[in-house]
């Protein structure tokens, strides 16, 4: 009788616990979308350095003239535009990874409490 009721508090936590993790999972946004906003941003500014190379340097007061400084800008944005997107590209599926274990998780725990019901 003793031995009922401790797996019974056991299935009760372990419930309790993975219905706090689901819950959690759903109030934080997901990380990668924030990676995909800032890949757009330095993109974004990455095409505004490489659109200044082609303004004459008369309409650039107080800027850096020299074209090669605005093309090498506008590449290194580009490339930590790049690498963003692959951060968030890989946030993305680990994250989906994770919530499919889970789910695959729940699914074999609803099964085995099936199978222990007459």
């Amino acid at each position: 009788m003793k031995l009922r009721a401790v797996e019974f508090q056991q299935a009760e936590l372990v419930s309790r616990r993975a219905n706090l993790v689901s819950n959690l999972s759903h109030v934080n946004p997901r990380m990668s979308r924030n990676f995909y906003i800032l890949a757009a941003t330095l993109g974004f500014f990455a095409l505004i350095s490489a659109a200044m190379t082609l303004v004459p340097s008369s309409f650039q007061p107080g800027l850096p003239a020299n074209g090669s400084l605005w093309r090498t800008m506008a590449l290194l944005l580009l490339l930590a535009a790049l690498a963003s997107a692959l951060i968030g590209v890989l946030s993305n599926l680990f994250e989906q990874v994770d919530r499919r274990s889970e789910e695959a998780q729940r699914a074999a725990r609803n099964q085995r409490r099936g199978n222990r019901k007459p």
